[in-house]
């Protein structure tokens, strides 16, 4: 019982931030089963496992925990925080809420990587639906992500010069990581499908 019990929440930590975010591969390497989650959530949703991690990417920088920082009043007093976003995705409250009532494992969270990719491909499978934005089309993707899609409908991206750099720069690192997919991705389809055969991997 105690061995199980140690199992499982070894399975429940966080893992610590990949050594190199910046190539798929790298990040592959280290956590193979990521692999697997982003696999998955592309056959689900159709959104490339490149778009997916890019997303990441920006938003937590595949930190876990990842929140927006908590202003100080006076310079030391904590504040409260300016959205509920949290965790790989940042997935703020209420959208969480609605992806764990239609489509979610029944112990989805926020901080586990198999539930914010597919959490990503989810809400770019609703922009494709709500929005005919294609579900390769990267950067109007992460704007209709980052903006909602009533803002995105109302252009509220137009006045944020920022957001519309954020948005190129996602669609850069999806580029960039796809580029380097296609030089490793039979490794880690070989780890999905036959991890336990000895001449794999």
């Amino acid at each position: 019982m105690l061995v199980l019990l140690l199992l499982f929440a070894a399975g429940c930590a966080h893992k610590p931030q990949p050594d190199n975010i910046d190539d798929i591969c790298d990040i592959f390497d280290q956590y193979p089963q990521w692999y697997d989650y982003a696999k998955r959530s592309e056959e689900r949703w159709q959104t490339p496992i490149e778009i997916q991690m890019a997303f990441v990417h920006q938003e937590s920088s595949f930190v876990a925990d990842a929140r927006p920082p908590r202003p100080r009043v006076l310079g030391f007093i904590p504040w409260f925080r300016s959205s509920s976003a949290f965790g790989y995705a940042q997935a703020q409250n209420p959208v969480w809420g609605e992806y764990r009532e239609d489509a979610a494992r029944r112990d989805a969270h926020r901080t586990q990587m198999i539930d914010a990719l597919d959490f990503i491909g989810w809400y770019n499978h609703r922009t494709h639906q709500r929005l005919g934005i294609a579900k390769d089309d990267a950067r109007r993707l992460y704007l209709a992500y980052h903006e909602g899609h009533g803002g995105y409908q109302r252009g509220s991206y137009q006045q944020k010069p920022f957001l519309q750099r954020v948005s190129r720069n996602v669609e850069r690192r999806a580029r960039e990581y796809a580029e380097q997919l296609e030089g490793c991705e039979d490794d880690f389809r070989c780890w999905r499908w036959y991890q336990f055969w000895p001449f794999c991997r």
